[in-house]
């Protein structure tokens, strides 16, 4: 048996209107498509692409902000093809100088960055919802395309990646 991806995600949020409002914006822009068919009498906007479904619904507790720290979520990371849409998503090109399409949709975003602690070419932008759940776009690295790659190659469960190393000499 083998879970062959990640199918949806479910958010709760405290305030669906301005909620949807932020991931209409966000979740075009990154790709995806929306549906709005309502479960259990609640609405729900759906989006998604072609292998995965992020899901915003209304919360039924009182409202508060997210804490990334506590129990539960950290946060949620899109992955992208490369770098460049990475950047794509972060700016365009407009009047002659790139300009923050992200930032323009009123989305504060970091400007995409390499992050060596994670993996030698992670690169990545991050920003947050309207209830504070940190969101990540991250270009496909060299280390999860190794992955992807050496799967069937992989003999063990802790470090897979090292140990196929380790064996091959690299």
């Amino acid at each position: 048996m083998e879970v062959i991806g990640l199918d949806h995600i479910y958010v709760s949020v405290s305030d669906f209107a301005r909620s949807e409002a932020f991931y209409d914006r966000v979740m075009g822009t990154l790709g995806f498509r929306k549906g709005d068919k309502p479960i259990g009498g609640d609405r729900h906007a759906h989006y998604f692409n072609r292998s995965l479904q992020y899901t915003i619904r209304p919360a039924r507790n009182a409202p508060r902000n997210h804490d990334p720290y506590a129990a539960g979520l950290h946060h949620i990371c899109f992955q992208a093809r490369d770098r460049a849409a990475v950047d794509e998503a972060y700016r365009r090109e407009g009047a002659g100088r790139p300009q923050a399409l992200l930032r323009e949709l009123g989305v504060e975003a970091t400007k995409p960055a390499e992050y060596p602690e994670y993996n030698d070419d992670y690169y990545a932008t991050f920003f947050t919802d309207p209830d504070g759940i940190r969101l990540e776009l991250v270009a496909r690295s060299r280390h999860r395309e190794a992955i992807v790659v050496h799967w069937h190659e992989f003999r063990v469960f802790l470090n897979p990646l090292a140990d196929l190393r380790a064996r091959s000499g690299a």
